[in-house]
């Protein structure tokens, strides 16, 4: 039999330079390169208070961790509750918005349902039937047991 290596600890992403993984590295280097540009574009006084707020949201992306997940994870989840909230709000009406409303209001059908009783021998027989998915079709001739072909369960 052929044994196949697992792969562990898919979720834990690699490390490349000491502690800091690819995507932090990245993030670090895009916010290196933004301030290197405010440098050259920008005096002194903006300049500092540019590269700080740069920094300090480079920090939060390449580092904090919400729930386990990345900052940016948490972003972009922001973004689209915000852009398609999924809250759906249930009303009890007989009428639908937006289709034909009905004049009376529609009454459920009640179906009466007999309540039958069996035997333990009965039901240990039932039980069989169930446990056999069909196959056992039982003995007893004075109760008559619907059943399926097994072609039309889904196993």
């Amino acid at each position: 039999m052929l044994q196949f290596t697992v792969p562990q600890f898919i979720d834990i992403e690699d490390k490349i330079i000491a502690a800091i993984t690819v995507r932090q590295f990245v993030i670090l280097l895009v916010a290196m390169v933004l301030i290197a540009a405010s440098f050259k574009i920008f005096s002194l006084t903006p300049f500092i208070l540019i590269s700080v707020v740069i920094f300090g949201i480079a920090i939060i992306f390449a580092f904090v961790k919400i729930n386990g997940a990345a900052f940016h994870y948490f972003v972009l989840n922001i973004l689209q509750t915000f852009k398609k909230p999924r809250l759906r709000v249930w009303r009890k009406d007989d009428t639908l918005v937006g289709a034909i409303e009905f004049d009376a209001p529609v009454k459920p059908v009640e179906v009466a349902h007999p309540h039958q009783t069996y035997s333990a021998s009965r039901l240990s027989e039932l039980s069989l039937i169930v446990d056999t998915k069909g196959s056992y079709q039982g003995e007893s001739d004075d109760d008559v047991v619907v059943t399926r072909d097994r072609r039309d369960f889904n196993f």
